[in-house]
Formats: structure tokens, sequence, C-alpha cells
């Protein structure tokens, strides 16, 4: 797991801090904060806290996150442990904005990869811990915040937070033929490609740079040795590898909703309106094609082929049993 001094750990723990300030109705004081997010909860004493608390308050206020401070109480509000703190809501909110299709597609493909970020678990926990102590939700304020399914390829969490710490990993890799393959790796970045994730990094094996597409990824994947224990270097560039290694195309149709699936629509095949009900498009890994339609929820339908339509289904119902065996 990420420490709270690690570049991954201090961006969790600042996200967290925006969900939960955001979420609440009333002002939080120091002490629940402190029992909601769990790297604060960790702090060895009050002073370690408080310390990291206000640096983490002054980088939000860096940021431009307008967090303010006040208090529930009407009788002592000069009583410094009663003062509380949350995100100014209008301050912190965007004006309606349009975008144009291919903006539409960025935001789209973006938000995506958000998604892929491993932190819904502990800002779901800080929430729950928030909802013991007696806070009041106002679950409309986070809408924008939380990702709406989460359809995550085994191997990301990992791989992420290994390139985080420069630490290496072991896992077994599945290759176009089928076979399988022990595979040792320094991770240096994740990266999507035509609808693929891939991790790229230095083969220890092979002692040279490669390319892995974590759909064929199988198992776990395990770090090993301790963080820091390589450089990343800077001129590799994976997607001029991945440019030379050109991988065939399969078609689909798909149904949309009206005014979704805008990065879908972008990469139709044929001569579709924009706002059409019903898009051609290509893909080229099956699994990696059903896991992003998947994420769209009832807003995209599979019409062709069967094998794709399965595969997302397979995968929200996969969803479905995870979200009820987490709230029992």
């Amino acid at each position: 797991m990420p420490t709270s001094s690690t570049p991954v750990g201090r961006t969790e723990r600042l996200l967290n801090l925006v969900i939960a300030l955001l979420w609440t109705r009333t002002w939080l004081t120091k002490s629940q904060i402190r029992q909601a997010i769990e790297p604060y909860a960790n702090a060895k004493s009050v002073e370690a806290f408080e310390r990291m608390f206000e640096r983490d308050k002054d980088e939000l206020r860096e940021l431009g996150i307008p967090v303010v401070t006040g208090t529930n109480e009407t009788l002592f509000d000069d009583d410094t442990t009663t003062t509380g703190y949350k995100i100014d809501r209008e301050a912190y909110q965007l004006p309606v904005l349009d975008f144009t299709a291919a903006e539409a597609t960025v935001l789209g493909i973006a938000s995506r990869t958000w998604q892929q970020a491993s932190l819904a678990g502990p800002a779901a926990r800080a929430l729950t811990k928030l909802r013991a102590v007696g806070v009041e939700p106002d679950s409309e304020s986070l809408i924008g915040v939380e990702p709406r399914v989460r359809t995550v390829e085994p191997a990301f969490a990992p791989l992420y937070r290994a390139v985080g710490h420069r630490r290496s990993v072991t896992f077994s890799y599945r290759k176009p033929g089928g076979d399988t393959a022990e595979r040792h790796l320094q991770p240096w970045g994740l990266l999507t490609w035509h609808g693929r994730w891939y991790v790229s990094g230095h083969d220890t094996d092979r002692d040279a740079p490669r390319v892995f597409r974590l759909s064929r990824i199988t198992g776990t994947v395990k770090a090993v040795g301790r963080s820091g224990a390589y450089e990343i270097p800077d001129d590799f560039d994976a997607r001029r590898v991945l440019s030379n290694d050109p991988a065939p195309t399969y078609p689909a149709r798909l149904g949309l909703a009206a005014g979704t699936g805008q990065s879908l629509r972008m990469r139709a095949c044929g001569d579709h309106p924009f706002d059409a009900d019903q898009i051609d498009i290509d893909f080229t890994d099956l699994g990696s094609f059903a896991a992003e339609l998947a994420g769209y929820g009832p807003d995209v339908v599979v019409l062709s082929p069967p094998e794709l339509r399965r595969a997302v289904i397979e995968r929200l119902e996969a969803f479905v049993a995870g979200s009820e065996e987490g709230a029992r």
C-alpha cells in the first residue's frame, strides 16, 4: 500500500480530503477529519497530524480549491476546538460549459483514465467513518467526483503502485499464441493505445525495454524488492514501439442513448450522424473493448457481435456481484 509520504499516497490523501469536505453539509472539525481519513488517523501524534493537515489544506488552496473555515456553534464561535472546514461549493463549481464534439471526446477519454486510479476504497471508508460520527451527508455534491461504473483491468492497480514506488514486479503473461511465461519487469509507466492498456518497463530477463498488454497478464502482479530500486528513463517512447505492432481489427455495432458515448461516436466507421442511435465501430481487443463499453453502463448496448455482448454482460454482472458483496 502507498504510504502518505509517496506521490501516490499524497494524491490519494488529498483526494479523500476533497471528497470529505465536499460531502458534508456541516463544518468538519479537525477531530472528525482525523477520524475519517486513514493517513491522518495513522499519524504518530496530534502534532504530526496537525502539520500534515495544514500542508494539505494549503496545497488545496494553492490548487484553487476554496477550503473555508467556520463553526457549527452559535454561542461559542471563538472556541478553536469547534472550528470546522468545508469547501465553498459555489466557488468550487464550474459554470455551465459547452464543448465541441472533439473536446467532449478528450474529456471522455480522460474520465475513463481517471476511473482506473484505485482511490475509491479509501474514499468510501472515509465517508463511512464520517457517517459513524454523525456527519450529515450531501451526496449530490460529489457528482463529478465519483466514477460511474468502475471496470478495471486487475493488473492496473498493482502496476500503478509499482510505477509510483519504482518497485520491480513479476507476473504471468499470455503470449498471442496462447502460451504463458513468467515475466520480471521494472515498470516505467502505464499508457492506453487504441483502447488497450499497456505497461512499459525494463524486462530484466531480456535486459531490454519491453511493453506488455494488461489484458494478457494472468494471475496476480507481485511486487518484489525495495522501493526506489531503479530510475525511469526520459527518452523511452512506448507509443513508438506500439505503433510498429499493428493489431487486427474486428467490427461491432452499438446502440447508444441520446447524448452519450461521444468518444465512441468519434471513432465510428462509415457516415453516421453524430447523434445516431446506432453506430458501427472497429475494435482490436475484445477484453479491453468490453471493459470500456461496460463503463458506460446502460447508455451503450452491444448489438453485435454476440461474443462482445456476452463479454460486456459478464463484466456488468461481476460489477453488480462485487457491489452486493461489498455492501454485506
